[in-house]
């Protein structure tokens, strides 16, 4: 399962966004079978299966597994990531884009756009990269095998009955550590400060001599290239406490 699966397609989005898909969904953080997510939903099978196949359709759901059940093979599904992430870009941007101040909530707005689109193609670049390294590695091992191998593959898919439940794979995936999330090199870094409404100007005047200080020691033009992006804004929950304490006061 991958950590993170980015959404820009129109039809994966119509596809996700139905309650009771999300819900087939959420029963898929762990590999079950339509059956087993039918019983735990109190819904038939037909409609579980139904939404399944529409899921693994647009990549929302991997088979990862089958398995002999009363005569037939049954399909075994796992959400294929832990999050699934809606790309702003389909909608568009609606209009022309607008100078705005970099002290503005809509300049921090686009700049989390902008950083969410950058991590998202980062993470499906490298997730494409080692599935093909991992394709290498399984071709060679096949071949280290020798030419026997390709025979008994067949001899062992020939057993099997058709399969009723979805298309077929190679066999059950782990979560164990794996190539197919490689690390990349990034930094997240949060926290809270606190500043009077008096000192932030003396606030944003350190902060960019601090940027600027970072801009002039590593802004030449050897090493790899990396973006640094920076937000800072209002704490939500304290925000909504403070004020809730302020109207109780009165």
């Amino acid at each position: 399962m991958r950590d993170l699966l980015y959404l820009e397609r129109v039809e994966q989005a119509e596809t996700l966004l139905k309650p009771q898909r999300i819900e087939v969904l959420r029963q898929l953080a762990e590999p079950r079978s339509c059956t087993e997510v039918a019983a735990r939903l109190d819904q038939t099978q037909q409609r579980v299966y139904y939404h399944v196949k529409r899921l693994v359709e647009h990549g929302l759901v991997t088979q990862v597994a089958e398995r002999r059940v009363r005569g037939i093979n049954e399909g075994v599904y796992q959400a294929t990531a832990r999050a699934y992430w809606l790309s702003p870009r389909l909608v568009g941007r609606i209009g022309r884009p607008q100078e705005r101040d970099e002290a503005s909530l809509g300049y921090l707005l686009d700049l989390m756009e902008e950083v969410q689109s950058d991590v998202a193609a980062l993470h499906t670049q490298a997730a494409r990269r080692a599935a093909r390294r991992r394709e290498a590695d399984h071709q060679a091992a096949r071949h280290a095998e020798g030419p026997h191998a390709d025979e008994l593959d067949a001899g062992e898919s020939g057993a099997l009955e058709p399969h009723t439940d979805g298309p077929h794979t190679d066999g059950p995936h782990t979560d164990e550590p794996n190539p197919d999330e490689p690390e990349l090199p990034s930094l997240g870094v949060s926290g809270e400060i606190r500043v009077r409404p008096d000192r932030r100007p003396e606030f944003m005047a350190d902060l960019k001599a601090a940027l600027q200080d970072l801009f002039a020691r590593y802004g030449g033009a050897e090493g790899d290239a990396f973006k640094l992006a920076v937000a800072c804004y209002p704490d939500r929950q304290r925000d909504e406490d403070d004020r809730s304490r302020q109207g109780e006061a009165r």
